[in-house]
Protein backbone atom coordinates (compact mmCIF):
# COMPACT_ATOMS: atom_id res chain seq x y z
CA UNK A 1 0.00 0.00 0.00
CA UNK A 2 1.52 3.31 -1.08
CA UNK A 3 1.84 6.06 1.51
CA UNK A 4 2.59 9.78 1.34
CA UNK A 5 3.85 12.28 3.95
CA UNK A 6 0.98 14.04 5.72
CA UNK A 7 2.60 17.37 6.56
CA UNK A 8 3.18 18.55 2.95
CA UNK A 9 -0.44 17.66 2.17
CA UNK A 10 -1.62 19.83 5.07
CA UNK A 11 0.59 22.72 3.92
CA UNK A 12 -0.83 22.51 0.39
CA UNK A 13 -4.36 22.35 1.77
CA UNK A 14 -3.78 25.42 3.93
CA UNK A 15 -2.43 27.35 0.94
CA UNK A 16 -5.51 26.42 -1.11
CA UNK A 17 -7.85 27.49 1.68
CA UNK A 18 -6.00 30.78 2.16
CA UNK A 19 -6.41 31.61 -1.53
CA UNK A 20 -10.14 30.80 -1.18
CA UNK A 21 -10.49 33.37 1.62
CA UNK A 22 -11.00 30.94 4.50
CA UNK A 23 -10.25 32.80 7.74
CA UNK A 24 -8.23 30.07 9.50
CA UNK A 25 -6.74 28.05 6.64
CA UNK A 26 -4.02 26.14 8.49
CA UNK A 27 -6.27 25.28 11.43
CA UNK A 28 -9.03 24.09 9.11
CA UNK A 29 -6.60 22.02 7.06
CA UNK A 30 -5.43 20.28 10.23
CA UNK A 31 -8.98 19.66 11.43
CA UNK A 32 -9.87 18.10 8.09
CA UNK A 33 -6.77 15.90 8.18
CA UNK A 34 -7.59 14.81 11.72
CA UNK A 35 -11.14 13.99 10.62
CA UNK A 36 -9.90 11.84 7.74
CA UNK A 37 -7.48 10.00 10.02
CA UNK A 38 -9.95 9.64 12.88
CA UNK A 39 -7.61 11.24 15.43
CA UNK A 40 -7.52 14.37 17.56
CA UNK A 41 -5.89 17.34 15.85
CA UNK A 42 -3.23 17.38 18.58
CA UNK A 43 -2.16 13.85 17.55
CA UNK A 44 -1.53 14.51 13.87
CA UNK A 45 2.23 14.43 14.43
CA UNK A 46 1.90 10.80 15.49
CA UNK A 47 0.58 9.91 12.00
CA UNK A 48 3.27 11.21 9.63
CA UNK A 49 2.17 9.10 6.63
CA UNK A 50 -1.20 8.63 4.94
CA UNK A 51 -2.57 6.21 2.39
CA UNK A 52 -3.51 7.19 -1.13
CA UNK A 53 -7.17 6.78 -0.20
CA UNK A 54 -6.82 9.07 2.82
CA UNK A 55 -5.00 11.66 0.76
CA UNK A 56 -7.75 11.61 -1.87
CA UNK A 57 -10.43 12.03 0.82
CA UNK A 58 -8.53 14.96 2.33
CA UNK A 59 -8.25 16.65 -1.06
CA UNK A 60 -11.98 16.25 -1.66
CA UNK A 61 -12.82 17.79 1.72
CA UNK A 62 -10.36 20.66 1.17
CA UNK A 63 -11.95 21.39 -2.22
CA UNK A 64 -15.37 21.63 -0.55
CA UNK A 65 -14.00 23.82 2.25
CA UNK A 66 -12.47 26.07 -0.41
CA UNK A 67 -16.00 26.43 -1.77
CA UNK A 68 -16.80 27.86 1.70
CA UNK A 69 -18.79 24.89 2.96
CA UNK A 70 -18.55 25.20 6.77
CA UNK A 71 -15.85 23.11 8.40
CA UNK A 72 -18.42 21.66 10.80
CA UNK A 73 -20.62 20.48 7.92
CA UNK A 74 -17.64 18.57 6.55
CA UNK A 75 -16.67 16.96 9.84
CA UNK A 76 -20.27 16.69 11.08
CA UNK A 77 -19.29 17.93 14.53
CA UNK A 78 -19.27 21.15 16.57
CA UNK A 79 -18.16 21.50 20.18
CA UNK A 80 -19.79 23.19 23.16
CA UNK A 81 -18.32 22.86 26.61
CA UNK A 82 -17.18 19.27 27.03
CA UNK A 83 -19.49 17.72 24.45
CA UNK A 84 -19.52 17.27 20.68
CA UNK A 85 -22.72 17.97 18.79
CA UNK A 86 -23.85 16.57 15.46
CA UNK A 87 -24.48 19.44 13.02
CA UNK A 88 -25.13 19.84 9.32
CA UNK A 89 -27.49 21.47 6.82
CA UNK A 90 -30.64 22.71 8.53
CA UNK A 91 -29.20 23.77 11.87
CA UNK A 92 -27.17 26.72 13.14
CA UNK A 93 -23.54 25.83 13.83
CA UNK A 94 -22.65 26.82 17.43
CA UNK A 95 -20.00 29.54 17.63
CA UNK A 96 -17.03 29.69 20.02
CA UNK A 97 -18.35 32.99 21.40
CA UNK A 98 -21.33 31.16 22.91
CA UNK A 99 -18.91 29.27 25.17
CA UNK A 100 -18.91 32.48 27.24
CA UNK A 101 -22.67 32.17 27.75
CA UNK A 102 -22.22 28.54 28.75
CA UNK A 103 -19.51 29.43 31.27
CA UNK A 104 -21.70 32.22 32.68
CA UNK A 105 -24.59 29.78 33.20
CA UNK A 106 -22.43 27.29 35.08
CA UNK A 107 -21.08 30.03 37.31
CA UNK A 108 -24.59 31.21 38.19
CA UNK A 109 -25.73 27.66 38.95
CA UNK A 110 -22.94 27.34 41.50
CA UNK A 111 -24.63 30.09 43.48
CA UNK A 112 -28.13 28.59 43.33
CA UNK A 113 -29.22 27.19 46.68
CA UNK A 114 -29.80 23.50 47.29
CA UNK A 115 -33.32 23.79 48.67
CA UNK A 116 -34.71 22.69 45.30
CA UNK A 117 -33.56 21.11 42.05
CA UNK A 118 -32.43 23.98 39.82
CA UNK A 119 -34.31 24.58 36.58
CA UNK A 120 -32.57 25.93 33.47
CA UNK A 121 -34.25 27.06 30.25
CA UNK A 122 -32.50 27.49 26.89
CA UNK A 123 -34.52 29.57 24.43
CA UNK A 124 -33.77 29.17 20.69
CA UNK A 125 -31.72 26.05 21.36
CA UNK A 126 -30.89 25.17 17.73
CA UNK A 127 -28.74 22.04 17.87
CA UNK A 128 -29.31 21.85 21.63
CA UNK A 129 -25.79 23.12 22.26
CA UNK A 130 -26.26 25.18 25.41
CA UNK A 131 -28.92 22.99 26.97
CA UNK A 132 -26.95 19.78 26.45
CA UNK A 133 -23.61 21.23 27.53
CA UNK A 134 -25.20 22.53 30.73
CA UNK A 135 -26.95 19.22 31.41
CA UNK A 136 -23.66 17.38 30.87
CA UNK A 137 -21.84 19.62 33.33
CA UNK A 138 -24.67 19.59 35.88
CA UNK A 139 -26.50 16.23 35.89
CA UNK A 140 -28.40 17.29 39.02
CA UNK A 141 -30.50 19.96 37.29
CA UNK A 142 -33.63 20.04 35.09
CA UNK A 143 -33.07 21.53 31.63
CA UNK A 144 -35.73 22.64 29.16
CA UNK A 145 -34.93 23.78 25.60
CA UNK A 146 -37.20 25.52 23.08
CA UNK A 147 -36.82 25.63 19.28
CA UNK A 148 -39.32 26.81 16.66
CA UNK A 149 -37.64 25.32 13.57
CA UNK A 150 -38.64 21.69 13.06
CA UNK A 151 -35.45 20.92 11.08
CA UNK A 152 -33.25 22.27 13.85
CA UNK A 153 -35.32 20.42 16.43
CA UNK A 154 -34.52 17.14 14.68
CA UNK A 155 -30.82 17.86 15.14
CA UNK A 156 -31.43 18.81 18.79
CA UNK A 157 -33.33 15.55 19.36
CA UNK A 158 -30.52 13.56 17.75
CA UNK A 159 -27.97 15.25 20.00
CA UNK A 160 -30.18 14.84 23.06
CA UNK A 161 -30.56 11.13 22.34
CA UNK A 162 -26.79 10.78 21.89
CA UNK A 163 -26.03 12.49 25.20
CA UNK A 164 -28.68 10.52 27.08
CA UNK A 165 -27.21 7.30 25.66
CA UNK A 166 -23.86 8.35 27.12
CA UNK A 167 -25.42 8.73 30.56
CA UNK A 168 -26.27 12.45 30.71
CA UNK A 169 -29.48 13.56 32.40
CA UNK A 170 -32.01 13.90 29.55
CA UNK A 171 -33.14 17.40 28.65
CA UNK A 172 -36.75 18.24 27.80
CA UNK A 173 -37.19 19.59 24.26
CA UNK A 174 -40.13 21.80 23.25
CA UNK A 175 -41.16 22.78 19.73
CA UNK A 176 -42.49 26.30 20.09
CA UNK A 177 -42.19 30.05 19.67
CA UNK A 178 -40.17 31.75 22.41
CA UNK A 179 -42.29 34.89 21.99
CA UNK A 180 -45.62 33.07 22.54
CA UNK A 181 -47.42 34.15 25.76
CA UNK A 182 -48.04 30.54 26.81
CA UNK A 183 -44.71 28.91 26.00
CA UNK A 184 -43.53 26.83 29.00
CA UNK A 185 -46.36 28.27 31.08
CA UNK A 186 -46.02 25.38 33.54
CA UNK A 187 -42.63 26.84 34.49
CA UNK A 188 -43.87 30.36 35.24
CA UNK A 189 -41.92 31.83 38.15
CA UNK A 190 -39.86 28.67 38.65
CA UNK A 191 -36.78 29.04 36.43
CA UNK A 192 -33.44 29.67 38.13
CA UNK A 193 -31.25 30.36 35.09
CA UNK A 194 -32.34 31.21 31.54
CA UNK A 195 -30.03 31.47 28.54
CA UNK A 196 -30.89 32.51 25.01
CA UNK A 197 -28.94 32.68 21.76
CA UNK A 198 -31.76 33.96 19.52
CA UNK A 199 -31.65 35.14 15.91
CA UNK A 200 -30.08 38.59 16.27
CA UNK A 201 -28.22 39.58 13.12
CA UNK A 202 -29.59 42.73 11.44
CA UNK A 203 -30.91 41.96 7.96
CA UNK A 204 -28.46 44.35 6.31
CA UNK A 205 -25.37 42.62 7.75
CA UNK A 206 -22.65 41.45 5.37
CA UNK A 207 -21.96 37.79 6.19
CA UNK A 208 -19.33 35.26 5.22
CA UNK A 209 -20.48 32.60 2.72
CA UNK A 210 -20.26 29.90 5.41
CA UNK A 211 -23.00 31.76 7.28
CA UNK A 212 -25.11 33.36 4.56
CA UNK A 213 -25.21 30.27 2.35
CA UNK A 214 -25.38 27.49 4.94
CA UNK A 215 -26.85 28.54 8.29
CA UNK A 216 -30.68 28.61 8.30
CA UNK A 217 -31.82 32.21 7.91
CA UNK A 218 -34.49 31.62 10.56
CA UNK A 219 -31.68 31.13 13.08
CA UNK A 220 -29.70 34.18 11.95
CA UNK A 221 -31.75 37.27 11.30
CA UNK A 222 -33.56 39.42 13.82
CA UNK A 223 -35.23 41.96 11.55
CA UNK A 224 -33.89 45.35 10.54
CA UNK A 225 -32.37 46.11 13.95
CA UNK A 226 -31.56 42.57 15.07
CA UNK A 227 -34.11 42.75 17.89
CA UNK A 228 -37.27 41.38 16.27
CA UNK A 229 -37.04 38.17 18.33
CA UNK A 230 -35.32 39.53 21.44
CA UNK A 231 -37.82 42.35 21.96
CA UNK A 232 -40.99 40.18 22.15
CA UNK A 233 -39.03 37.47 24.00
CA UNK A 234 -38.48 39.68 27.06
CA UNK A 235 -42.01 39.07 28.45
CA UNK A 236 -41.37 35.32 28.23
CA UNK A 237 -38.10 35.72 30.16
CA UNK A 238 -39.81 37.90 32.74
CA UNK A 239 -42.66 35.42 33.23
CA UNK A 240 -40.49 32.33 33.54
CA UNK A 241 -37.84 33.51 35.98
CA UNK A 242 -38.34 33.16 39.72
CA UNK A 243 -37.44 36.02 42.04
CA UNK A 244 -33.64 36.41 41.91
CA UNK A 245 -33.58 34.20 38.80
CA UNK A 246 -30.91 35.08 36.26
CA UNK A 247 -30.95 35.57 32.49
CA UNK A 248 -28.30 36.02 29.81
CA UNK A 249 -29.12 36.88 26.19
CA UNK A 250 -26.57 36.77 23.39
CA UNK A 251 -26.88 39.60 20.86
CA UNK A 252 -25.26 41.26 17.86
CA UNK A 253 -22.18 43.30 18.74
CA UNK A 254 -24.09 46.46 17.79
CA UNK A 255 -26.96 45.83 20.21
CA UNK A 256 -25.62 45.44 23.74
CA UNK A 257 -26.99 48.70 25.08
CA UNK A 258 -30.35 48.19 23.38
CA UNK A 259 -30.83 44.73 24.93
CA UNK A 260 -29.85 46.11 28.33
CA UNK A 261 -32.38 48.92 27.85
CA UNK A 262 -35.14 46.46 26.93
CA UNK A 263 -34.56 44.56 30.17
CA UNK A 264 -34.32 47.75 32.20
CA UNK A 265 -37.52 49.18 30.75
CA UNK A 266 -39.60 46.41 32.32
CA UNK A 267 -38.72 47.39 35.91
CA UNK A 268 -38.51 43.62 36.50
CA UNK A 269 -34.70 43.35 36.40
CA UNK A 270 -31.69 44.72 38.14
CA UNK A 271 -27.96 43.93 38.10
CA UNK A 272 -28.05 44.41 34.32
CA UNK A 273 -24.53 43.86 32.97
CA UNK A 274 -23.18 43.95 29.43
CA UNK A 275 -20.54 41.25 28.83
CA UNK A 276 -17.90 41.45 26.07
CA UNK A 277 -16.45 38.53 24.12
CA UNK A 278 -12.74 37.69 23.98
CA UNK A 279 -12.27 40.31 21.27
CA UNK A 280 -13.78 42.98 23.51
CA UNK A 281 -16.99 43.26 21.47
CA UNK A 282 -20.39 43.33 23.24
CA UNK A 283 -21.65 39.73 23.26
CA UNK A 284 -24.37 39.10 25.86
CA UNK A 285 -26.37 40.91 28.50
CA UNK A 286 -27.10 39.38 31.90
CA UNK A 287 -29.65 40.47 34.48
CA UNK A 288 -31.41 39.38 37.67
CA UNK A 289 -35.16 39.13 38.12
CA UNK A 290 -36.28 41.36 40.96
CA UNK A 291 -38.65 40.18 43.68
Amino acid sequence: MSRSPLRPAIVRAAEQLEVAGVHSPHTDAEFLAAHVLGVERSRLALTPMVTAEQLAELRTLVDRRAERVPLQHLTGVAAMGEIDLAVGPGVFVPRPETELLFAWALAQLEAVGHEHRPIVVDLCTGSGALALAIAHARPDIEVHAVEIDSAALQWAQRNADNQAAQGDTPIILHNGDVTAPDILSNLDGRVDVLVANPPYIPESADLDPEVADHDPHLSLFGGRDGLSVIRPMIPTVTRLLRADGLVAIEHDDTNGSQVAALLGATDAFDAIVEHPDLAGKPRFVAARRTV
